[in-house]
């Protein structure tokens, strides 16, 4: 089974090191008990006792430390991060955000070529320390252009930096939060290391009410030496996006966690509970809500497998994952969201209850594509794609299941993150033309309605710069890419017909849905309209396969519960 069970792990691509501390870290959980997680969880207690079983098991220095920085399992591989990235979205949000934020602060400095600070940073992280990503301001959001942190050149050669932080997931305890600003003097960009322990580091208060720390700080003539000096100018603002490039990529992780343990309680709730004489599973709308989670919920796993071979195989001349990696951002947290609707759907007022996971999953699913740039900045930022992906295909050597226990490296020597719009891509017919699936084959046809409106009825200039219309044009591309590598990656983990056939189902659906969307636009032409209501289709019913995918369904009754 593709979805992850904690008594029954799998990931047995995994090196047997690696697969240990996956292991190590479930029994950590599992011996915490659901009863204790929600006390936590409740009165906001900090994970103290993960961050100690963290340093125990030197995890993040293990999995966050590039190869040469550690001991032999140190090593930077995406694959293995994926692996406890799941496991943490499953267990909490809490315990996965103290990683993210701390792969995030470590990001400009494997990134940096200060060499002092990351051999330092090495053994912060031997030393089960924590770190933190000084980027995001109160007055400015996501805005990095407008940084207000400023460095001012004094006479020893030192600097004064001034300023304050906002929303700084760690910066109660990180040893080093990697701080972007600007130089006072020459307005260049700049990312320096910080200590959150520092005298002059004012730690001003915890701007959430939950269990992670997440900051606002502020820092007042914090003396900054240049050894502490990690990246300046295009390097500094570089460093900031490819940060945020290859660590949103995790937020689609923590989805596929929360989704998964939540699917267990579910369907553990309803299949034993009696109502009208029946089991709630015996219902119809039941049956199929639990059915279309499931398939995206598969269909989530398989996308973000997938985007992480391309992840690991990216070069200065192949960096379609930065296609890709906003996907997993954007599009498998948003159906993260629309798997616990579904689900909460079926177990109602069961969900609220306090001593369900559950209760935390609604809370949490919300958060993730919020996170990171919204998904709004997301599908703005991939439909720069779309020209090349549709109407301009390169040759690219075939990219295997990137399983492989190797370090990233390229990760953090990648080339400036800008110039999105000359990437190019291989042909995604050819995914679409490998399955011989009555939905696919559906699909495709969606999809050659769509590229036929944007070369026949091409939206205009102004709707060209009409976010809302760009948007929609953005969703329709978004499921495009979202199938195409649903498709590479299901024979390579296994995935069948039956279970692809069941996942376009709602493909075809959700493209029609978004083609009505785009129809309904102020600014549509009566072309673009037109092809957009021959883009509304209704999926193949089978209903033989609909009752072997329900029939694996019901089977996961009582597969998972995790200990009081």
């Amino acid at each position: 089974m593709i979805l992850l069970n904690p008594k029954n792990y799998g990931w047995e691509s995994l090196d047997e090191a690696s697969r240990q501390l996956m292991l190590n870290t479930i029994w950590f959980f599992e011996n915490k008990g659901k009863a204790r997680l929600k006390h936590d969880d409740h009165e906001r207690v900090w994970y103290a006792d993960f961050l100690d079983f963290v340093k125990e098991q030197r995890a993040f220095a293990t999995l966050m430390s590039p190869a040469g920085f550690g001991d032999a399992n140190t090593r930077w591989d995406t694959w293995r991060n994926c692996a406890f990235n799941e496991i943490l979205g499953f267990y909490g949000l809490h315990y996965w955000y103290t990683w993210q934020v701390s792969m995030l602060g470590l990001g400009p400095i494997w990134m940096s070529e200060n060499e002092g600070v990351k051999h330092r940073t090495a053994e912060l992280l031997q030393a089960g320390e924590i770190f933190a990503f000084g980027l995001s301001e109160k007055e400015h959001g996501a805005d990095i252009y407008a940084s207000d942190m400023t460095l001012t050149p004094q006479p020893d050669g030192g600097y004064l930096a001034n300023g304050r932080k906002y929303y700084i997931g760690n910066a109660n305890q990180a040893a080093i939060v990697s701080t972007f600003g600007r130089l006072a003097d020459s307005g260049d960009y700049v990312f320096f290391a910080v200590d959150s322990q520092h005298p002059n580091f004012e730690l001003v208060k915890n701007i959430v009410n939950v269990q992670s720390y997440v900051a606002e700080f502020a820092l007042h003539d914090y003396p900054v030496i240049e050894s502490d000096i990690l990246s300046r100018g295009k390097d500094a603002w570089d460093d900031a996006l490819n940060t945020v490039n290859v660590c949103k990529f995790n937020l689609g992780w923590a989805s596929i966690g929360i989704c998964t343990h939540a699917f267990f309680e579910a369907i553990n709730h309803a299949a034993n509970r009696r109502l009208y004489d029946m089991f709630v599973t015996d219902f119809p709308h039941v049956r199929q809500m639990f059915v279309d989670a499931y398939a995206r919920l598969t269909a989530m796993k398989l996308f973000a497998m997938r985007a992480s071979d391309y992840m690991r195989a990216a070069s200065d001349d192949d960096r379609r994952y930065l296609l890709y990696n906003p996907m997993v951002k954007m599009k498998v947290t948003t159906e993260g969201e629309r798997v616990i609707d579904l689900l909460w759907d079926v177990i109602a007022a069961k969900g609220f209850e306090k001593d369900m996971y559950f209760e935390m999953a609604t809370r949490d699913i919300r958060a993730l594509p919020k996170l990171e740039g919204t998904v709004h900045v997301n599908i703005a930022l991939i439909v720069k794609f779309l020209p090349n992906y549709f109407f301009n295909p390169a040759e690219y050597p075939p990219v295997s299941a990137r399983t492989d226990p190797s370090d990233d490296a390229y990760l953090f020597t990648q080339a400036p993150a800008r110039g999105l719009g000359g990437i190019r891509f291989h042909d995604y017919r050819l995914a679409y033309d490998s399955a011989d699936v009555p939905n696919v084959a559906l699909f495709r046809e969606q999809i050659g309605m769509f590229k036929r409106l944007l070369a026949t009825a091409t939206p205009t200039e102004a709707q060209q710069k009409d976010i809302d219309f760009l948007l929609a044009v953005g969703e329709l591309f978004a499921l495009v890419v979202y199938g195409q590598l649903i498709l590479e990656a299901a024979p390579m983990h296994g995935i069948g017909d039956d279970t692809l056939d069941q996942i376009f189902d709602f493909m075809v659906r959700d493209f029609s849905k978004h083609a009505l969307s785009l129809y309904s636009k102020p600014s549509a032409t009566d072309a673009q309209m037109a092809l957009c209501l021959d883009m509304i289709r209704r999926p193949v019913v089978d209903d033989a396969r609909y009752q072997r995918i329900w029939e694996r369904v019901h089977a996961l009754n009582g597969a998972y519960e995790m200990k009081a």
